[in-house]
């Protein structure tokens, strides 16, 4: 029966397909790849101190609609009929949602307020229902989810049906009641707190999901810099803005996958406590790691749109801003996983920092240049001083 034995919708604890992410788990996503690409354009095209606000707080609603929905899948099987239906439901609500991006702080608010709460809250009614009489911790764990997500969706819907600074005032409220709830141990009159030990969690799962997440997000740039190089005249210069974007988003690529997410998984697997790990390193740290990768696609736009003009601070907080949001995010996973901040991301960012005073020196391009050459150097760097220790660190959880 599609609705009956809702205990065999969980995954199953210890089988080799705990920690596998399914296919529908990957169409799922892929609505996240236009969300990723309207945010892209909507902060290009708004690139002001308020374009970036709104841009800041509808990266954070996208991210936290996704990561929740991981989460979810982390116990719920994706493969049973009623999880597969739960997902193709969302995919559809996402899809408004990521239409409405360019205009959520205006005509379409409400479109995107309401498939976001929709998200929310319908994912979380469903998953409370699953979990009913297969995990009662968990069961009760979910019905404190579900009462943040509401009050938090009172505000959505009513800074939707607001206009202008209410609107942001309202759910900037909203963002911050759902951002703290998991700090306060979802606490709920009643109802009680979320202890660690409600959240055993796949670590293997979850990196992987959240690895995959961030192959959207790169896959975003790769496309943004070949779709515009394609609508460009070829010349040297375009030629040249064109490698630098490449090679830009591989340095990015390198810097993350090529060790980072993997020990993450191991620790998590071993930790403690794993829920409280998970949700610092995937929930919190991968959130400036998502917004540094827009944010560098954003910076990609000006090299191919604007290369021979000066570099000013406009230029400086795409393309030098990308990158250092994504090395500081990549900073705090990589130490809340391992203990240890990356001596070669702090370097890397003081580089950027320094390139700020080359800015009444160099033309838009050659800033791009330099900043891709620093990641270049922090990719190396990473890659040299781990090689040699990553397999003692499979073993061990550091590095």
């Amino acid at each position: 029966m599609i609705l009956g034995g809702r205990e065999n919708w969980l995954r199953a604890k210890g089988s080799k397909n705990e920690s596998k992410v399914s296919f529908v788990e990957l169409f799922f996503d892929l609505v996240f790849v236009f969300s990723i690409s309207q945010l892209a354009h909507a902060l290009a095209e708004h690139f002001t101190p308020m374009g970036a606000l709104e841009a800041i707080m509808l990266i954070f609603a996208v991210w936290w609609v996704w990561v929740f929905t991981a989460w979810v899948t982390n116990w719920l099987d994706p493969d049973r009929m009623p999880v597969r239906i739960m997902l193709f439901t969302l995919m559809f609500a996402g899809l408004i949602l990521s239409a409405a991006i360019p205009e959520a702080f205006g005509e379409k608010a409400i479109f995107f307020a309401g498939a976001y709460v929709f998200m929310q809250v319908g994912r979380s009614l469903f998953t409370v229902y699953a979990l009913k009489n297969a995990s009662a911790a968990n069961h009760r764990n979910f019905l404190r989810i579900t009462s943040w997500l509401v009050l938090s969706g009172i505000f959505w819907i009513s800074g939707a049906l607001m206009e202008g600074e209410t609107r942001i005032i309202f759910w900037l409220i909203a963002l911050i009641i759902e951002y703290a709830a998991p700090a306060l141990g979802f606490r709920v009159p009643g109802l009680g707190k979320s202890t660690t030990a409600d959240w055993d969690v796949s670590g293997a799962h979850l990196a992987e999901r959240c690895a995959l997440f961030i192959i959207i997000c790169l896959g975003e740039a790769v496309l943004q810099a070949g779709k515009t190089f394609a609508e460009q005249p070829v010349t040297p210069l375009i030629v040249a803005v064109f490698i630098t974007a490449f090679i830009g988003t591989v340095a990015l690529w390198w810097i993350y996958f090529q060790f980072g997410h993997e020990r993450a998984a191991h620790r998590i697997e071993h930790d403690d406590t794993p829920g409280s790990l998970a949700r610092q390193a995937f929930t919190y740290a991968h959130i400036p790691i998502l917004a540094g990768i827009i944010l560098s696609v954003v910076g990609d736009e000006f090299l191919f749109a604007h290369p021979r003009d000066a570099a000013d601070m406009h230029a400086a907080a795409a393309v030098l801003g990308g990158p250092a949001v994504f090395l500081l995010g990549n900073l705090w996973f990589k130490g809340v996983t391992t203990g240890r901040p990356p001596l070669s991301h702090m370097v890397g960012l003081a580089g950027l920092a320094l390139l700020l005073i080359t800015l009444p020196m160099v033309v838009v391009y050659q800033l791009g240049i330099l900043a891709t050459a620093v990641l270049v150097v922090v990719a190396i760097w990473e890659f040299a001083s781990l090689n040699r220790v990553v397999p003692s660190a499979r073993s061990t959880g550091d590095h």
